[in-house]
């Protein structure tokens, strides 16, 4: 599954960084660090101003320097962490120093005010060479993110106990508003490549994002071939971002593409109350989250798919089984014309006696057949009705991603005990046990209605929280949520009904249709079938309902988190 490319952090958006936390983290102290993976760091400052988070990576793909809310207490065990909290404590963040072009950041550590550098935290943020080392008053690694071995790297190997090499001095020259038009202009054309090229291989600091929000669509173009206005116009966005680096003028502003700028707005940003650090955080935060979405659904789709195979090949067996089971008659045939021979000899009798016994076990077996037969396809569309759990999960744009990720979490763990074996099922069990939280939509009177995003929340909505007078909501012939109107509160209305049926549409197979058919039955005509899984029951009667799934998403992304409850909110 191929991974999805962030945008970088590069030393435009690292500079801007260091202006936004430098006036409102400066000085603060030291209070708390965490590893909550084995690239991450979370690191709490306090200020005057209150507790403060930032979250450090060294992840190769997706180095990052980023503030975050206060999150979940996970890693604070982790070796690296244990480090720091204890190398740090009681000191306090004097400094964030950033030289030239490089893409490191120093956070320098003293006790007080005035007193001298005791520790320095580094930030390498240089892709696959990405790293974070922490260095005692002389400038030697007591900790760090990795270790690079000589093997891994002639150049610059890192390990505990060395002292300090900043890397290795980058490419081009350092861009300078002093440096005339013409000797830009000249520098660039110097080879006849491309502009991006040109520009990444004359000039330190510029990434591909950046060279992009520089070049826009001349990015591409040969420099020989680029006229004297595209030179005009390109220098004079050259000498907007090298002032913007010079007065730290900064401002974050999402581009059409989904990237961002913190040099330039491109478009009027929009009014925020957040610091620039915490809304490019909520920027990275939410993509990496819908990153490992995607891959985590992608993990749980193949399992289900080898589960699919292996339970399709054992019900195929059982039905070849079951189908050689009707040369029984034949058999019985069989014996009795040997046995009505005039006079049959011993072995032939010996045969019949044989045939009838093959017929008698065949018979024997149908009703075991049956059974195992039964079972597999019960599995099969366990298997079925948890593909549609995922489906709807991955579409659920109008939910935060966070929550799509809890939801998720709780159906893998679920799937993990229903559908693995019985000696590993215990194990699973003795783990889990939460109360259920389904989705809850308040309808436009004011009722609830609970819709189910796994089969134990199926079975918990219709079958153990439901009372007399509920309705329950389901698409007809097609695998999708119960959706419960707790009509035993209050007598519903049309509207009600109606918000019902769409979410059981759009919480089915049938949501890409315009219009989906939605069986409505009392909850106490609901039946469980034993023996089946979670969730699966059997009605009397009912009446059908047309849902249509675009009116229930447009309800939900219009309400959102504040009138949802579920994992997560």
């Amino acid at each position: 599954m191929a991974r999805s490319t962030l945008q970088q952090i590069d030393l435009t958006t690292l500079r801007a960084l260091v202006s936004d936390l430098g006036s409102r983290l400066l000085p603060s102290r030291f209070e708390k660090a965490q590893q909550p993976n084995n690239t991450t760091l979370q690191l709490g400052f306090r200020s005057l101003q209150g507790m403060t988070w930032l979250e450090l990576s060294w992840q190769a793909d997706c180095p990052r320097l980023i503030e975050i809310p206060a999150p979940a207490k996970v890693g604070a065990g982790s070796t690296l962490a244990q480090q720091l909290q204890h190398g740090l404590r009681q000191l306090a963040l004097m400094e964030l120093h950033q030289e030239g072009f490089e893409r490191v950041i120093e956070f320098r550590m003293a006790a007080r005010p005035g007193d001298g550098i005791q520790r320095t935290l580094i930030l390498e943020l240089m892709g696959r060479h990405s790293n974070l080392l922490l260095l005692d008053e002389r400038r030697q690694v007591i900790a760090l993110g990795r270790q690079v071995r000589e093997h891994q790297s002639r150049v610059r190997p890192i390990s505990t106990g060395d002292p300090y090499v900043p890397p290795p001095s980058l490419a081009g020259i350092p861009p300078s508003r002093d440096e005339s038009i013409q000797r830009w202009k000249e520098r660039l054309q110097l080879l006849p490549l491309p502009l991006k090229q040109a520009l990444q291989q004359s000039y330190q600091g510029i990434s591909p994002a950046l060279a992009q929000q520089l070049a826009g669509s001349l990015l591409a173009s040969p420099v020989d071939t680029l006229s004297d206005q595209d030179w005009s116009a390109l220098h004079e966005r050259w000498q907007s971002w090298l002032c913007a680096l010079e007065t730290n003028d900064f401002a974050l502003s999402i581009q059409p593409s989904g990237g961002y700028s913190v040099w330039i707005p491109l478009s009027e940003p929009e009014p925020s109350a957040l610091p620039l650090a915490m809304a490019l955080g909520a920027w990275y935060s939410q993509r990496l989250n819908q990153r490992r979405l995607s891959q985590q659904v992608h993990d749980v789709r193949q399992r289900l798919n080898r589960w699919q195979r292996k339970e399709q090949a054992v019900f195929d067996d059982q039905n070849r089984r079951l189908d050689s089971t009707t040369s029984a008659d034949a058999l019985q045939e069989q014996a009795d014309s040997i046995l009505c021979l005039p006079t049959p000899s011993r072995e032939q009798v010996d045969e019949a006696q044989s045939l009838y016994r093959k017929a008698r076990k065949l018979r024997r077996s149908v009703v075991i057949l049956k059974e195992r037969q039964a079972y597999h396809q019960q599995r099969l569309d366990l298997i079925d009705q948890s593909a549609a759990f995922i489906d709807d999960l991955e579409a659920a744009d109008w939910e935060a991603v966070d929550q799509r990720l809890a939801a998720l979490q709780t159906l893998r763990l679920e799937l993990d005990e229903l559908l693995t074996p019985a000696n590993r099922r215990e194990q699973r069990r003795q783990q889990r046990v939460q109360r259920p939280a389904p989705l809850e939509v308040k309808s436009p009177n004011g009722l609830t209605v609970q819709v189910g995003r796994n089969h134990r929340q199926n079975e918990w909505i219709s079958l153990r929280q439901a009372r007399t007078g509920d309705l329950w909501f389901h698409a007809q012939e097609c695998p999708g949520s119960h959706v419960v109107l707790k009509a035993s509160e209050a007598l519903p209305d049309d509207s009600d009904l109606q918000l019902a049926a769409d979410l059981a549409a759009l919480f089915s197979r049938g949501r890409g249709n315009k219009r989906v058919p939605i069986v409505v039955v009392q909850t106490d005509d609901l039946q469980r079938i034993a023996g089946a899984g979670p969730g699966t029951v059997r009605h009397r009667g009912g009446v059908v309902q047309w849902g249509e799934p675009h009116r229930a998403e447009h309800h939900l992304g219009a309400c959102k988190a504040p009138s949802l409850k579920g994992p997560g909110v």
